[in-house]
C-alpha cells in the first residue's frame, strides 16, 4: 500500500489537538485494512518523523434519520500515532 492509501485524512478535534501540545501525539483517520506497521511506516515516509507508537480502534456507524428514512455512517479506522520527543508535523495540521 501507498503511504497516502495507508493515510486518509487527519483528525483535528479539541481532544486531538490537546493531545498534540501535550502527548505529542496525532490523530488520522486510515484505511480499514492497515495495521500498525503500515501505519507506522506511512507516517514516517510522509512527514519524516519518527513513530514511536501507534494505537488504533475501529469506529461504528452511528444511526442516523432523515423523516422516516434510516441509513447509517460509515464504518471508519483511527489511528493514534505517537511520534518522538523533539519532532512534530504541526506544519501538516495547520494548513487543514
Amino acid at each position: 500500500m501507498n503511504a497516502w492509501d495507508v493515510l486518509r485524512r487527519p483528525l483535528i478535534t479539541e481532544k486531538g489537538t490537546d493531545r498534540q501540545s501535550q502527548l505529542n501525539q496525532y490523530t488520522f483517520e486510515v484505511s480499514p485494512v492497515a495495521n500498525k506497521n503500515q501505519i507506522k511506516e506511512a507516517v514516517e515516509l510522509a512527514f519524516k518523523v519518527t513513530v514511536s507508537d501507534v494505537h488504533t480502534m475501529n469506529v461504528r456507524g452511528k444511526m442516523r434519520r432523515v423523516g422516516r428514512h434510516r441509513g447509517m455512517t460509515r464504518d471508519w479506522k483511527k489511528a493514534i500515532v505517537t511520534v518522538a520527543p523533539g519532532q512534530t508535523i504541526t506544519d501538516f495540521f495547520e494548513g487543514v
